[in-house]
C-alpha cells in the first residue's frame, strides 16, 4: 500500500510542476500586456494640437481669448462657456467661426486642475484687453496732402 501511495505522488510531481509553469507563465504575459497597454494609452492621450504653440512644460490647457474659451489638452475638447454653464465639446458651435490656425493661443502654465475656468476673470482680464487698433484721420491740408479728404498714412 506504502509503495502505490509513494507510486501515485511521484507521478503527480510533474503534472504539479507542469501546472505551475503554466501559471507563472501566464501571470507574466498577463504583466507583460498590461503594461504594454498602460505605455500605449499614455502615448495617445494629451497630445498637444498642430494649431497649438509648443510649450516648455507639460500643458493641461490652452486659452482662446479670441472666442473667450478654452482647449483641453488631456481631452482634446474646448471648453465654452454658453446656456449658463461650461460646456466641453469636439469643436466650438458654427457661430463662434473660430480657426484655431489663425487665433491668438495662450499658454496656461498656471492651473492643472480639472476646470481652468475657475480662473476665468484673471485670464480674461489678463488676455482679452482691449486690441489696437488704427484708427486712419482725415488730413486737413497740412503737409503734403493734395486738398481736402485725404487720409493720413
Amino acid at each position: 500500500m506504502k509503495s502505490q501511495i509513494h507510486e501515485h505522488q511521484k507521478n503527480n510531481i510533474p503534472t504539479v510542476s507542469k501546472t505551475l509553469k503554466f501559471i507563472i507563465l501566464g501571470v507574466g504575459l498577463l504583466i507583460a500586456t498590461s503594461a504594454q497597454s498602460q505605455v500605449s494609452v499614455s502615448v495617445n492621450i494629451g497630445t498637444r494640437p498642430d494649431w497649438a504653440p509648443a510649450a516648455p512644460v507639460a500643458v493641461n490647457y490652452y486659452y482662446l481669448p479670441d472666442v473667450d474659451s478654452y482647449y483641453d489638452v488631456r481631452e482634446s475638447r474646448y471648453i465654452y462657456y454658453g446656456g449658463g454653464r461650461w460646456n466641453r465639446v469636439v469643436s466650438l458651435p458654427a457661430h463662434y467661426n473660430y480657426n484655431p490656425y489663425r487665433g491668438r493661443t495662450i499658454v496656461l502654465t498656471d492651473y492643472h486642475g480639472n476646470t481652468p475656468y475657475k480662473l476665468h476673470k484673471i485670464h480674461k482680464t489678463r488676455y482679452c484687453g482691449p486690441q489696437t487698433v488704427i484708427v486712419k484721420q482725415k488730413h486737413h491740408g497740412h503737409g503734403r496732402g493734395r486738398g481736402r479728404g485725404h487720409w493720413k498714412h
